[in-house]
């Protein structure tokens, strides 16, 4: 397997010459080309009262990635809700816990993570907490279905709150996956993505990556083998877990 061309399914850096992406760029003369996979849809206000759902009904709230962040507070917005001083968030990892600055202040004792980098160890925490009334805020399909299946097996309170929809972008005539030797995704939603544009994809020797714990198991259920995973306790970020994958797969290095 040698490593030449990757498609990072995600926009692009606003600045790419100073991501890391370019550094992994200059260093293994490698290509690397973005294009996200799915286009987001927020849920009205209107719609969301539909639900009966009352957001400050809950004690705490979890988060799975960025996107759900920005998401559930443009509806908290549109619903001119605050969140209470005493509300809990629990996050995926610290990357997810420290994008919660740009809503809420940052205290300790309020936002918690996964420790050592391990998405998975946020479930333990969750465990030592079952006494609050959780709130997933996902998209629609099974963005939080991991959370939902771990709360179900403990008998933990929840509710799952659809805050927006995801549609498939146009890969086909847009992307030309045969050109790359690896593709980079960010959510399970890129990976059904790929199944809707290309329904008869076979893996063959394309190397897959995955950024969060549903997107690593959401290719794994795909029956796909996974090259590179982000984060872990070795490689924090995707960029440092693809820097330790084209160390030994790169067909060049300066």
């Amino acid at each position: 397997m040698k490593i030449k061309n990757i498609l990072i399914s995600q926009i692009a850096p606003a600045d790419f010459e100073k991501s890391p992406y370019a550094d992994l760029k200059k260093k293994y003369c490698i290509s690397i080309d973005f294009f996200k996979f799915f286009k987001i849809h927020s849920v009205s206000g209107i719609d969301f009262r539909k639900t009966k759902i009352n957001i400050l009904d809950h004690t705490a709230i979890v988060f799975s990635s960025t996107t759900t962040i920005d998401q559930f507070f443009m509806l908290c917005k549109e619903l001119r809700i605050e969140m209470p001083y005493e509300m809990k968030y629990y996050c995926m990892t610290d990357m997810t816990a420290h994008y919660l600055q740009k809503y809420i202040p940052y205290r300790k004792r309020k936002i918690f993570f996964g420790k050592n980098n391990n998405p998975s160890s946020v479930f333990d925490l969750l465990l030592k907490n079952r006494t609050h009334n959780y709130l997933i805020p996902c998209g629609a399909g099974s963005m939080g279905t991991h959370f939902a299946e771990f709360f179900d097996k403990h008998g933990i309170q929840y509710t799952q709150a659809v805050c927006f929809t995801t549609e498939a972008a146009d890969i086909k005539n847009n992307v030309d996956l045969s050109k790359y030797d690896m593709v980079i995704f960010f959510s399970p939603v890129g990976i059904a993505a790929l199944k809707e544009n290309y329904p008869d994809f076979v893996q063959g020797e394309m190397a897959l990556g995955a950024v969060g714990l549903a997107a690593g198991n959401a290719v794994r259920e795909a029956g796909w083998n996974l090259h590179v995973e982000a984060p872990t306790k070795e490689h924090p970020t995707i960029t440092a877990a693809l820097e330790a994958f084209l160390k030994e797969y790169a067909t060049r290095r300066r």
